[in-house]
Order: structure tokens, then C-alpha cells, then sequence
């Protein structure tokens, strides 16, 4: 090393010695330099390689000055992440763990030669404070402005893993295609707060050409629960569509600031290259996609934390048809609309005098583009799920919609109530609501010619059997309706089996109900129609 540095480095001193028992005076130095030595000695966690780990950590706090700072390169495995945070906090020293940044050139390479990630442990030695119990752990990952914070060594561990799990899940999607479903979140470089949600989909059917690789997909705000966007048959149909090898959609988390289009393709494009399949050329212009060319609105109006469901929101968000809907959503599943209204078009006071003004002609206010606003009322027409119009539909099973609405008895009851317990196999109902006591008690408050309408939600097809024959011994006459794309199946439960009807009777039925329906002075949703609903319906 001195004959190689002669020349260039002729200051450079090159001195072997034992690094568990160096020869330099207390406090020598400010910078003590560990390129790979750790992981080569730390190589398992047996009594004599800890402590012989601890003579050399020791020699370092030794020859290092007040301030200076302990340099470590390192894979970060688990054990020796551990080893080397447990003994420096404990001193009293700083923690800070760096992920070392890739260059664009090995990010793009067709077969990375190396997955896991580098890191550098820099570990900045305080002078001791006597009964202090202060310790300092921060990550700094390679794509983020400042350090986080982190509140314990074990919290710091777990964000280190999960680079190091990033940095695997990159290497596979550049190695090979069709890795099942593959979800990740990016978070939020200050906060660590997730910020954006990445699906990767393959579609290997499409033929690769030099400009199909590999497109991103922004999801608009407040659309993510769509099927399209939210479910893993709707991105793979989406991705289908778009035409290319890989599409990667992202959804907008609620609670991040998004300033523009532009300003989150400016954030991900780097992030997003790490994503990209096998065989893409480097200088490939990746497109970004979107519907209607925005980044959507969502309004919180509310959240809170409810005792029986945990975080929810409330928030307005613009519909596809640049409508506004409130929609209720429970924050453990993020992805579910629980509920969701429909906002009349408000109708400023500005709006109001103008109509006033040109009263002769009697026009009406263009509230078109008028934002949701809170306060403003609610269409109490409108039917946010197929499966609620279904039930309605099912309305028809009466014969006489007229009976609906001239007499105040039960001819209608309705269920529709999720269960709170995950590890049944049933979600709507809840089990309750389906024993046999109960539905007697149903049948009892229910006319001759009534109909119970029931929501049910069953993946387990042994306990959706049995639901059904529990139903069955109740209300011999039971139809059926799925709902395409969904579990949910509606059920249309009646007491006497003479009352059938056949598929062409049961639509003129539907067609009369919606006629009484939409008399005038009635609010009515006109965006689908009652008779459709019921051209799959299939008596069990």
C-alpha cells in the first residue's frame, strides 16, 4: 500500500496493528473509517465473536475525540445492526444509519449485479452525561432531504429492513415479470408518512415493442376504491387496456399536499426507474397516465375515532362526472367505501340574484363547476352501491307497488350490516342476524305478501350453504341476485312459494314500481334502471 501511494499520498501512513487493542493514544482522532471490517468479524453471534466485537467497538470510543464520529460501512443484517446500535446508544452516542444512494446507471442495468443495499453507519461520539438516559436513532434513506427520527433502536431496525426488503422486491421485478400481486408504499421523506401506493401489474400477453415496456398510472384522489383502481381484476383489466408490459398505478394517500400532474411526476420518476422490467432501454421516456389528465379532489370534512371501528373520514371528493360525494371511510381499510351521498349542486348567492334578474326568461342557475361545499344537502335519491339497487329492485316482488307507500306496515325488510368480526367467513350479515330465532321473529313482523331483502357476504361457500337452508326453512321462496365484480350477493326472501313469479312478469312488476316511483314531487335517481336490475335474478 505504501509502494501504491507513494507517489499520490506521500503523507499517508500504512500501520498493521491489532484493531481490538490499538497502539494510538485516548482521543487520537475525529474520524475513525470501517469499510466492511464489522460485517467480516461480526459474522455470528456466538459468546467469543461478541466479545472480541466488543474489544474493537471499545478501541474505537477509546482513540476517538468528543464529537468525532465512527464511520461503518455494512450490509446492516439484522445481527450486526443490532450489535453495533445496541453498543453505541448505550454509550450515550448518536445513532444515524444512511442508505448509500445508487447511481441512475445501476438502477437501470438489465441484470443488477448486486440486490441488497450499502449502508453507513455514522456513529457520533457525546461526552458522557452523568443519570442521562437520552438516545438518538435517525435513518437518512438515499432519496431524502434531512434525517427522520426514529423513537427506539427497534423501530430503526425495522425501517432499515424495510429497505433492504424495497431494495430485494427491486431486484426481482428487474430480474423477471409476473411475481403475483405486488403492492408497496412510498412515504413521505420528512414525515415517513406513507404517501403514495405503488401496484405493480405484468401483463404478459402484451407483445413488447420498443415503446410498451413499461407506463405509470396516477389514480385521480378520492377514486381509489374504485374497482378499476382498487381491485386486483381491475388493475390487471386496466393494465390490459393501456397496452403495456408493466403498468405501475399510484394511488394519492388522503392527508399529503399534492401541488400538481407535473409536480408528483417530478417525485416519482426516479423512485418509479427502480420498478421498471427487464430489457427496457435506459434512455426509455416512461409515460405517465391518468383519467381526465388531473389529480382529482378530495375535501376532508371530518375524522375522528370511533370506539367500535377505529380512525374514520369524512371527505368530499369529484366524481368522474365532476360531481362531489361525501363518503364515509373507515381507515383500517382505507380502500372501502362504507358510505357515500351524493351532493346536490350548490347554488351561490351570486347565482341566486342572477336568476332573479333574468326571471322572464326563467332560467336556471349553471352551478356546473361549483365546488362541494360544507352544508350543502344531500340527494336523497341517490344509490351509491349495485347491490342497494338490487334490494330496491327487489321492491317489485310486491305485485302492488302501491301498497309501498299507502300503508305504514312492514312489507319491506331490509338488511344490510356488515360484521365486525375479520375472521369469520362471512361479512354482511353478521351471524345474528341469520340464526333461526331471529328470522322467525322477522317473519313474524312481515305481511303475506312482504319481502325480506338481505345483503350477504359470504367467501365461505360451506357457511353461505348453510345460510342459505337456514333462510330456506323460513322463507320457502328465495331469489337470488349477484353482483358482478363483487361477493355480494342480494337475497329476496318471501313466505309463500305460490307467490313466484317468472323472469318477463317479475320485469313488468319492476317497471310499474319504478312508474309509481317517479311521480312527480319524488326524488329519483335517474342514472339506472330498476327492470335491469333484476334480468339475472335466479330463484334458489
Amino acid at each position: 500500500m505504501k509502494e501504491c501511494n507513494a507517489t499520490r499520498r506521500p503523507q499517508m501512513s500504512f500501520l498493521k496493528m491489532d484493531m481490538t487493542q490499538m497502539e494510538f493514544p485516548d482521543a487520537s482522532f475525529q474520524v475513525v473509517l470501517d469499510k466492511g471490517t464489522l460485517d467480516a468479524v461480526l459474522t455470528d453471534e456466538e459468546e467469543k465473536t461478541l466479545q472480541q466485537v466488543d474489544r474493537m467497538l471499545a478501541e474505537v470510543g477509546r482513540v476517538l475525540q468528543v464529537g468525532g464520529r465512527y464511520l461503518c460501512i455494512s450490509l446492516a443484517q439484522a445481527h450486526i445492526l443490532k450489535k453495533a446500535v445496541g453498543h453505541f446508544s448505550r454509550e450515550g452516542w448518536m445513532v444515524r444509519v444512511h442508505q448509500v444512494a445508487n447511481s441512475q446507471d445501476q438502477v437501470l442495468e438489465a441484470e443488477p449485479q448486486f440486490s441488497l443495499p450499502v449502508f453507513a453507519f455514522i456513529m457520533t461520539k457525546f461526552r458522557p452525561v452523568p443519570g442521562s438516559a437520552l438516545q438518538i436513532f435517525e435513518l437518512c434513506a438515499q432519496e431524502q432531504r434531512k434525517p427522520v427520527r426514529l423513537e427506539s433502536a427497534e423501530r430503526l431496525a425495522e425501517a432499515v429492513q424495510e429497505r433492504q426488503q424495497y431494495a430485494w422486491l427491486c431486484s426481482q421485478l428487474r430480474r423477471k415479470a409476473r411475481l403475483g400481486s405486488v403492492s408497496l408504499d412510498l412515504c413521505d421523506g420528512d414525515t415517513g408518512e406513507p404517501r403514495y401506493t405503488l401496484h405493480v401489474v405484468d401483463s404478459p400477453t402484451v407483445k413488447p415493442s420498443r415503446d410498451n415496456h413499461f407506463a405509470i398510472f396516477i389514480i385521480p384522489q378520492g377514486r381509489e376504491t374504485e374497482w378499476l383502481f382498487g381491485m386486483d381484476e381491475g388493475r390487471k383489466q386496466l393494465a390490459a387496456s393501456a397496452g403495456f408490459r408493466r403498468l405501475i398505478t399510484v394511488a394519492l394517500h388522503r392527508g399529503q399536499q399534492y401541488e400538481s400532474m407535473d409536480h408528483i411526476q417530478a417525485e416519482l420518476s426516479a423512485r418509479v426507474m427502480e420498478l421498471a422490467p427487464a430489457g427496457m432501454p435506459t434512455q426509455q421516456q416512461v409515460p405517465f397516465l391518468s383519467v381526465g389528465g388531473d389529480i382529482g379532489v378530495r375535501t376532508v370534512q371530518h375524522q375522528d375515532c370511533s370506539p367500535l371501528s377505529g380512525d374514520y373520514v369524512i371527505e368530499d371528493v369529484q366524481g368522474d362526472d365532476k360531481r362531489y360525494f361525501r363518503r364515509l371511510i373507515f381507515l383500517s381499510n382505507r380502500n372501502v367505501v362504507q358510505s357515500e351521498a351524493r351532493l346536490l349542486k350548490d347554488v351561490s348567492h351570486k347565482a341566486q340574484k342572477k336568476r332573479k334578474k333574468d326571471r322572464k326568461k326563467q332560467r336556471p342557475a349553471d352551478a356546473e363547476d361549483l365546488p362541494a361545499a360544507p352544508g350543502q344537502s344531500i340527494d336523497k335519491s341517490y344509490l351509491c352501491c349495485e347491490h342497494h339497487k338490487a334490494m330496491i329492485a327487489g321492491l317489485a316482488l310486491l305485485r302492488n307497488p302501491e301498497l309501498l307507500l299507502a300503508r305504514p306496515c312492514y312489507d319491506v325488510i331490509m338488511f344490510d350490516v356488515d360484521s365486525k368480526d375479520p375472521t369469520l367467513g362471512m361479512s354482511c350479515p353478521p351471524p345474528a342476524f341469520v340464526e333461526q330465532s331471529f328470522l322467525q321473529k322477522v317473519k313474524s313482523i312481515l305481511t303475506p305478501e312482504g319481502v325480506f331483502i338481505l345483503n350477504l357476504v359470504c367467501r365461505d361457500l360451506g357457511l353461505k350453504d348453510s345460510v342459505l337452508a337456514g333462510l330456506k326453512a323460513v322463507f320457502p321462496l328465495l331469489y337470488v341476485r349477484r353482483i358482478e365484480g363483487e361477493v355480494n350477493e342480494i337475497l329476496f326472501c318471501q313466505l309463500h312459494p305460490e307467490q313466484k313469479l317468472a323472469t318477463p312478469e317479475l320485469l313488468e312488476t319492476a317497471q310499474a314500481l319504478e312508474r309509481t316511483l317517479r311521480k312527480p314531487g319524488r326524488g329519483w335517481d335517474d342514472t339506472y334502471v330498476l327492470s335491469d336490475m333484476l334480468k339475472t335474478v335466479k330463484i334458489v
